[in-house]
C-alpha cells in the first residue's frame, strides 16, 4: 500500500493541475494572455531572426519616424507639415499625433537608459507588438459571444494565423493599420453583444471616433457601423434604446474631444477628406446626437415611425454632408493630378482595384479577396437557414462594405479577412460536431480542414504562389525588386550625402523617406498624396530633355540629384522619355551641370551636385 500512495498522490496532482489549466483556458483573460505571449514570441523571435533594419519595410515605417524625431525635437503637437518635403514651405501630413504619441514617449523613456538609436529600435519593437493584445481581445470577445468558449479558441487562433502571416504587427510596423486593425475588430465585437449592454455600445462608440481621427481609411467601415446601431434601434425599439443612446453619447463626445485635441485651431473650419476635419467631425457628431435624440425620445413609437425618424436622421446626416462636405462624397484622391496617377497611384500595391491586381499579380487575388467572399457566402447561407440572424446580418453587412472597399482598393481586404473569421468559426463549431459524431466519416474531415484552411487568407496566398511557380518563374524576378529598390534607399547608398552640406535632394520618390531619416536634407519627393507639387517636379525632372530638366531643378533650388538604374519609376521615365534627363544618365551622357560624386563600384545610387550654368 505504501509503495502504490506516491503514484496515487502524483496522479491525483496531475489530474487537478489538468482540471486548473482547463479551467483557466475557459476563462476570457488567462486565454487571451496566454495566445499573445505565445504569438508575441514567435513574431519577435521569427521577425527578427536576420532583420537588418529596426523600421518596418513599408515607407510609411519611415515616415511615421521622421514625424516622431520631429516632435521629440520640438516641432510642435499641432504643427504636423513636414518641413524637410517637398516644394519651399513643405508640406501638411495628414496623420495623426494620436500615434505619434505612444511612440514618441516609449522613446523618450527608453532614452534615459540607453543610446537614442537604441531607444528607437526599442520602442519600435514594443509598439506593433503591443497591439497584437488589443485585437486579439476584442476578436476573442467576438467569438466567445457568437460561440461560447469554441468560438473565443477558434477566434484567437485564426486570428493569430492572420497577424503572425500578415506585417502589420511586426517589430518596426509603426503605421497606423495595425491600430485600425484593433479598432475595426473592437467595433465588430461591440456590436456582437447580446445582452444589448450600454457599456459594450459606448466603447464601440469610442473606438470608432478613434478610427476616424486616426485614419480616413475606416471611414466607410464607421459608417457601416452607425448604421447598423441605427438599424438595430429603429427594429427593436425599447430593447435596444440603451445600446443606441450609448452609441450615439460615445461617439458624439470622444469625436469632439479629438477634434479640438488634435486638430490646429487655425483649421477648424478647414474641410479635408483624408483625415480627421471639419467634415468628418461635423457628420459624426450630428449623426451621434440625432441618434441619442431618437433614442431618448422616439424609442416608444411603433416599428414604422422608428423608421421614419432614422430616415430623417440619414436625411440631416446626408444633408449636413452635401453643405458642409460634399467633395468628401467622392474619391478622396480625385483631386490627384492625372500624371500621378498614372506614373506613381497605378503602382502602389494598396491602392489597386481588383482589376488591376488581376492584370499585374493574379495569382495574389486570393489571399486578398477568398477568405471574405467565403465570409460573405456563409452569411448568406446562414440567413437563408434562419440560423442565427441577427448575428449573420451584421457580419454580413460589415463583411460586404469592407468587401466593396477592398474592390476599389485593396488595402480594404485586410479588414473583410479579419471580420470573415467570426462566421467561418460559428461554422468550424458546426463541422466539428458533425465530425465528432461521425469520427470515421472521411468526407466530413476532409471538410472541416478545408474549411479551417478557407479561413486563412494566407493559405490562398501560398496556393496562387504555388500555380504562379507552375506556370512561370515569377517569384525570383518579384523577389529581385524590393532588394532592387531598397538598395536604393539604405543607409550606405546615402552615404555620400553625408560629406554634402545640407540641401534639397531631388530623388525617386520611393527614395524620399530614407533621405530624410539618414540625413538631414530636404527631399523634393516622397510617395504622399498632399506633396502633389514635390512628385510633379521630380517627374518633369527625369522626363524633361536636360537643357529643360536645368530649369526644373533651379526653379525648385535643387542641390543634389540623385539617379538610381533599379528604381522601377526611373526605369519607367526612361523608357517613357528616352530622350529625358533619366533616360540619357542611363546611357552615361552626363549634362555640364550635373557634377557626378564619387562612389563604391557596386553603389546602387549615383549622386550628382548641382552646378547652374554660367549665363
Amino acid at each position: 500500500m505504501n509503495a502504490v500512495q506516491p503514484i496515487t498522490n502524483a496522479s491525483s496532482a496531475t489530474e487537478i493541475t489538468s482540471r486548473g489549466v482547463r479551467g483557466l483556458l475557459m476563462r476570457l483573460w488567462p486565454t487571451v494572455i496566454a495566445y499573445c505571449l505565445i504569438l508575441a514570441a514567435v513574431i519577435v523571435v521569427t521577425r527578427l531572426h536576420g532583420a537588418t533594419d529596426y523600421v518596418g519595410p513599408d515607407n510609411d515605417d519611415g515616415m511615421r519616424l521622421v514625424e516622431v524625431r520631429d516632435f521629440l525635437a520640438g516641432q510642435g503637437w499641432f504643427d504636423l507639415m513636414q518641413y524637410r518635403l517637398g516644394l519651399n514651405g513643405g508640406t501638411l501630413m495628414h496623420w495623426s499625433r494620436l500615434i505619434d504619441l505612444p511612440i514618441a514617449s516609449l522613446i523618450w523613456f527608453l532614452g534615459l537608459f540607453v543610446p537614442r538609436e537604441t531607444a528607437e529600435a526599442l520602442a519600435l519593437g514594443i509598439w506593433p507588438v503591443s497591439l497584437i493584445l488589443p485585437a486579439m481581445l476584442a476578436m476573442a470577445v467576438a467569438g466567445r459571444r457568437i460561440g461560447g468558449v469554441a468560438g473565443m479558441h477558434i477566434s484567437l487562433g485564426l486570428t493569430a494565423l492572420a497577424i503572425y502571416t500578415g506585417n502589420r504587427f511586426a517589430p518596426g510596423a509603426i503605421d497606423h493599420h495595425n491600430a485600425q486593425l484593433a479598432l475595426v475588430s473592437t467595433m465588430t465585437a461591440m456590436l456582437l453583444d447580446p445582452k444589448r449592454r450600454g457599456w459594450s455600445y459606448a466603447v464601440a462608440g469610442i473606438a470608432a471616433a478613434i478610427a476616424i481621427a486616426i485614419g480616413a481609411e475606416t471611414t466607410p467601415f464607421v459608417a457601416a457601423v452607425c448604421l447598423t446601431v441605427a438599424v438595430l434601434w429603429a427594429w427593436e425599439g425599447t430593447d435596444f434604446a440603451v445600446a443606441a443612446q450609448s452609441f450615439g453619447l460615445a461617439l458624439a463626445i470622444t469625436i469632439s474631444i479629438l477634434f479640438f485635441a488634435t486638430v490646429p485651431p487655425r483649421l477648424y473650419s478647414m474641410v479635408t477628406c483624408d483625415n480627421l476635419s471639419l467634415g468628418y467631425y461635423s457628420l459624426a457628431a450630428i449623426g451621434g446626437g440625432l441618434l441619442l435624440f431618437c433614442a431618448v425620445f422616439a424609442s416608444g413609437l411603433a416599428k414604422p415611425l422608428r423608421f421614419a425618424a432614422l430616415a430623417l436622421v440619414g436625411a440631416g446626416v446626408l444633408g449636413s454632408a452635401v453643405v458642409i462636405a460634399p467633395q468628401c462624397l467622392s474619391d478622396p484622391l480625385a483631386g490627384l493630378d492625372p500624371m500621378l496617377v498614372e506614373l506613381w497611384l497605378r503602382n502602389v500595391s494598396e491602392a489597386k482595384s481588383i482589376l488591376a491586381l488581376a492584370r499585374s499579380e493574379p495569382f495574389d487575388i486570393g489571399a486578398f479577396y477568398a477568405a471574405g467572399l467565403f465570409g460573405i457566402a456563409v452569411c448568406i447561407f446562414r440567413i437563408v437557414q434562419r440560423d442565427r440572424m441577427q448575428i449573420h446580418l451584421v457580419l454580413l453587412f460589415l463583411l460586404v462594405i469592407s468587401w466593396a472597399i477592398a474592390l476599389v482598393q485593396v488595402r480594404g481586404s485586410t479588414f473583410s479577412n479579419l471580420i470573415s473569421i467570426l462566421p467561418l468559426a460559428l461554422l468550424i463549431i458546426d463541422i466539428r460536431r458533425i465530425s465528432n459524431s461521425d469520427s470515421e466519416n472521411i468526407a466530413v474531415a476532409l471538410v472541416y480542414v478545408v474549411t479551417v484552411l478557407a479561413g486563412v487568407p494566407a493559405a490562398w496566398g501560398l496556393g496562387g504562389g504555388l500555380i504562379s511557380l507552375q506556370m512561370e518563374n515569377e517569384a525570383q524576378k518579384k523577389a529581385s525588386e524590393p532588394a532592387k529598390e531598397k538598395a536604393c534607399a539604405s543607409r550606405e547608398a546615402l552615404a555620400p550625402l553625408a560629406g554634402l552640406p545640407v540641401g534639397l535632394v531631388s530623388a525617386p520618390s520611393e527614395m524620399g523617406v530614407a533621405i530624410l531619416r539618414f540625413t538631414q536634407n530636404r527631399v523634393l519627393s516622397a510617395p504622399y498624396h498632399r506633396n502633389q507639387g514635390g512628385m510633379l517636379t521630380e517627374l518633369h525632372i527625369g522626363m524633361a530633355e536636360p537643357q529643360e530638366a536645368e530649369a526644373f531643378l533651379k526653379g525648385a533650388g535643387v542641390t543634389t540629384l540623385a539617379f538610381c538604374p533599379s528604381d522601377p519609376q526611373t526605369r519607367q521615365l526612361a523608357k517613357l522619355k528616352p530622350d529625358g534627363l533619366y533616360a540619357q544618365l542611363g546611357k552615361g551622357n552626363i549634362p555640364a551641370y550635373l557634377e557626378p560624386l564619387p562612389k563604391a563600384a557596386d553603389a546602387a545610387v549615383q549622386f550628382f551636385r548641382y552646378r547652374p550654368a554660367a549665363n
